[in-house]
């Protein structure tokens, strides 16, 4: 029998090795815009060895060797080790747990987590292990995004499913989708995981996400998501209609000449190891 944990474990991972392929054409253009600011919060990473967790197709690895920083990407899903693999050669990536990291103590000057936090059934196991495998001292910044009251592209979503779909669906048990954008929250988890409690920093970030068309985002959440199409998927053709109708409503607010600008927020939170 599987645990609450081990389904929505599955969920995940079936769910990123079949959207793997269309991450480039559907979520690069987002989450990309974090990379830069992440990378620049852990710090000076010249020279480094840096270990990308849930590293999906290896964009972060890929900054962070044209940073002068020695990277080494891992993630669960083999169909995006497989892409990182094609798309950067030159970095060394690897099929692995977050949760269960097969490096030895203190292998990596810093390690980054681009939105892979949220992904996984024991996220304080992930700290627990980022903070292992860090020397004395080393940085951890990771991504999560920010909650629809701050976000304007989640808020969309949200209100959509909440006004139109229904929300009592059977799908496995998850970890609190915001609970590390609580700045408190966040740093006693991270303390707990043995980072320095004075080292904790807590960034919110709002980024600019150019669409072409007003169906992008539902479609996106639709056909290229995971724990969001798990819950679209489970609703009947009115309800999804209905969802899909309101966040088309709600896309016209930001559109542009070149099609639609949605603001989206995340939060970046380093700390170093005691």
């Amino acid at each position: 029998m599987q645990t609450a944990h081990s389904s929505f474990a599955q969920l995940e991972h079936d769910g990123w090795e079949r959207v793997a392929n269309q991450y480039e054409s559907v979520w690069s253009s987002l989450t990309k815009k974090y990379i830069e600011p992440l990378l620049n919060s852990i710090g000076e990473i010249k020279g480094m060895k840096l270990l990308d967790v849930a590293c999906g197709p290896g964009y972060v690895s890929d900054a962070a060797l044209h940073k002068g920083a020695h990277p080494t990407g891992i993630d669960f899903s083999k169909e995006m080790i497989s892409i990182a693999k094609k798309k950067y050669p030159e970095v060394e990536f690897i099929v692995g747990d977050a949760q269960s990291l097969p490096f030895t103590i203190e292998s990596f000057d810093c390690v980054a987590m681009n939105f892979g936090l949220l992904h996984l059934p024991d996220p304080d196991q992930a700290l627990r292990e980022a903070n292992r495998v860090l020397k004395n001292e080393g940085r951890f910044g990771f991504t999560v995004w920010a909650p629809p009251e701050i976000s304007d592209g989640s808020r969309m979503m949200r209100n959509a499913i909440e006004k139109f779909g229904n929300m009592n669906v059977d799908l496995p048990e998850s970890p609190p989708y915001f609970r590390f954008c609580d700045e408190d929250e966040a740093g006693m988890a991270l303390v707990a995981a043995g980072f320095d409690e004075s080292s904790v920093k807590f960034e919110t970030r709002t980024v600019h996400w150019q669409v072409p068309t007003d169906t992008f985002l539902f479609d996106a959440e639709l056909n290229a998501g995971v724990r969001t199409a798990a819950l679209l998927a489970r609703q009947d053709s009115v309800q999804l209609e209905a969802i899909r109708h309101d966040v088309k409503l709600s896309m016209e607010k930001y559109r542009v000449k070149s099609g639609y600008d949605v603001p989206y927020s995340a939060h970046i939170i380093t700390a170093a190891k005691k």
